[in-house]
């Protein structure tokens, strides 16, 4: 009888923070829904030791692991049951900022860096409500990287959201300068473990990439592509 009210009292807060409906599975251990709710309040007192103001209001309270880093904080944008998993790093700074939608979970060692060198500021990145990133990813946004709603992101994918020039032989290569197209993924797509994003890159509504593509140009909705470079093996819609 104590296990089922401890059962339903804790599904009540997930459902909670998620603002939807949300049903735990019934073969979870009691003793394993109390240690990860446990987990879940040492997450959120590190957010209030940090001072972050914005997560007073009870609907926009995110989770923070251990060893997280925020930099530039001002320009991270936060929806409401965020979680940020252990040894994550965010730096903010940007021309647009870090803008990160309801119940996103960034997996732990995950980096997102907008600007990788203070005489070129970087676009931004924004990660719509649902959607979820692997753990040990990078996200390079200096060209911007701009990932939909209910989008399922593998460990370790990458994205490189701009190039160096290399027109000239006799200069450098990191003294001639970027190019920046940016990366988009739009809503409802699956990116398997490995995958990588080269500036330009874009993947339309619906899609699903395989393991280890390398994904440079279009991918037209609702299609499955793998490969390097990532190509389409048929579409969704075809059955």
């Amino acid at each position: 009888m104590v296990s089922r009210i401890v059962f339903n009292l804790i599904n009540k807060l997930a459902c909670f923070f998620k603002g939807e409906s949300y049903a735990l599975d019934d073969a979870v251990p009691v003793s394993s829904l109390i240690f990860y709710g446990l987990s879940r309040t040492l997450a959120l007192l590190r957010c209030f030791c940090r001072g972050i103001r914005f997560t007073l209001n009870p609907k926009k309270l995110i989770f923070i692991g251990s060893d997280v880093v925020l930099k530039n904080r001002r320009q991270i944008s936060f929806g409401r049951g965020v979680t940020i998993e252990r040894g994550a790093y965010i730096d903010g700074l940007s021309i647009k900022g870090v803008t990160i939608g309801d119940n996103v979970k960034l997996g732990a060692y995950t980096i997102i860096e907008p600007t990788g060198v203070l005489t070129s500021i970087g676009n931004g990145f924004s990660i719509g409500s649902n959607s979820g990133v692997g753990a040990f990813s990078f996200i390079g946004a200096a060209g911007g990287v701009a990932i939909g709603e209910n989008v399922i992101i593998g460990q370790r994918a990458s994205f490189h959201s701009e190039n160096h020039v290399i027109r000239c032989i006799d200069i450098p290569i990191r003294n001639q300068g970027v190019t920046r197209q940016g990366i988009r993924i739009e809503d409802d797509c699956w990116i398997g473990a490995n995958v990588t994003f080269l500036d330009g890159a874009t993947v339309g509504k619906g899609c699903v990439i395989a393991a280890g593509a390398v994904v440079r140009t279009n991918i037209p909705p609702y299609s499955i592509a793998a490969g390097i470079p990532a190509t389409v093996i048929r579409n969704r819609k075809d059955g």
